[in-house]
């Protein structure tokens, strides 16, 4: 039994804007990639979802 199972583990960033990239292995900057291109669809998404919901809004207040 290790001294050091109880300790709580640290969950590492998936990536950081800005950080060095030269230490990381092709594979972990392909796991990046796919980390940040999901972000990216999702931030789009939500994107897309406010512009709905302000267009609605628009409409409903330029009624004459």
């Amino acid at each position: 039994m290790a001294i050091f199972d109880d300790e709580p583990k640290k969950k590492a960033r998936p990536h950081e804007i800005g950080q060095d990239l030269s230490l990381l292995s092709v594979g972990e900057l392909t796991e990046r990639i796919g980390i940040l291109r999901d972000e990216i669809t999702r931030l789009e998404n939500e994107l897309k979802a406010k512009d709905s919901t302000k267009s609605a809004a628009e409409a409903l207040f330029r009624r004459e």
